[in-house]
């Protein structure tokens, strides 16, 4: 699974919907199946998510997002059903939500595994993004993380009124107090666990000042990303996700004026624009520029 900025959710009960978000530019759309789609719509939602997979296909190579359905969770008694349909070649991956133990992860995996093998697909070829909305999943996200091998990304619930602050029973404020512990737990562990992970969804679609502060803060903690509900907030996002030009050429700098001296021998610690640089600044350097080719830095 690719990096993303952006991930846009999409009613997998609304075909026009989905069809909209597949070109809005976004990295990667999620056809939703859990909470924006009215259970007795459930079943016609998972055959018009299967279109839209499949016309997702026909898509050119260069502009196609990355596809992946929210199934509905693995405690809801739908996963099986959902995944029966909604598997096949040019699904990317699921983002599996409110996840709470190491079993729901291993259950899903062992599915997909049958599933892929029925459908012809590379075996592995769906990975998984964990949803933590939850105290428990919060406190387990390590262990989730490591799994599976299927695991691609992490994403926290941390929406204004969501399930993560009903289930703490904390406020919401724009400065993030009440789930900076949490933000930053999901991002500590994730990158402990070796995958990255992506905020979640900013609900008041008319704060847009307040979107960008809420981007701006979660970049600053180590978010690459986030799930996002309206194409509008595409654009914003990136912005505040992406390494500014400035900072790739710093970079750019870092990485070959280091790797010059260290091929020569004379040293492993220079300066770059006056700051000291060495192997711990090197790798940093690395790390910034991967993401950077993602905003065409």
């Amino acid at each position: 699974m690719k990096l993303v900025r952006t991930a846009l959710f999409a009613p997998g009960s609304k075909e026009r919907v989905m069809a909209k978000a597949l070109e809005s530019g976004a990295h990667a759309v999620i056809l939703d199946l859990e909470d924006s789609v009215p259970i007795a719509a459930k079943a016609e939602a998972r055959v018009l998510v299967a279109k839209a997979i499949d016309s997702a296909s026909a898509l050119p190579a260069a502009s196609r997002p990355m596809v992946t359905v929210r199934t509905n969770g693995a405690a809801t008694g739908l996963l099986a059903d959902d995944l029966a349909v909604v598997v096949r070649k040019g699904l990317d991956a699921i983002f599996l939500p409110k996840v709470e133990s190491v079993e729901q992860m291993t259950g899903t995996a062992l599915l997909l595994d049958r599933l892929e093998r029925a459908q012809g697909m590379a075996a592995g070829a769906v990975r998984i993004v964990p949803m933590f909305e939850s105290a428990l999943g919060v406190m387990r996200c390590y262990e989730i993380a490591r799994a599976s091998a299927r695991v691609a990304a992490t994403c926290i619930g941390s929406a204004r009124d969501g399930d993560l602050q009903t289930d703490l029973g904390c406020g919401w404020s724009i400065e993030g107090t009440e789930l900076f512990y949490a933000r930053s737990k999901i991002l500590l562990e994730s990158r402990a666990a070796g995958v990255y992970a992506l905020d979640g969804v900013f609900s008041d679609l008319n704060d847009e000042a307040g979107f960008i502060q809420d981007c701006a803060l979660s970049a600053r903690l180590g978010y690459i990303g986030r799930t996002v509900i309206h194409p509008k907030q595409i654009a914003p996002a990136r912005q505040a996700y992406a390494v500014s030009e400035a900072d790739a050429a710093y970079y750019r700098r870092v990485v070959s004026e280091f790797e010059a001296v260290e091929k020569s021998g004379a040293s492993a610690a220079i300066t770059v624009d006056g700051k000291l640089v060495d192997y711990a600044m090197y790798q940093r350097a690395k790390r910034v520029l991967e993401l950077a080719l993602l905003d065409g830095n």
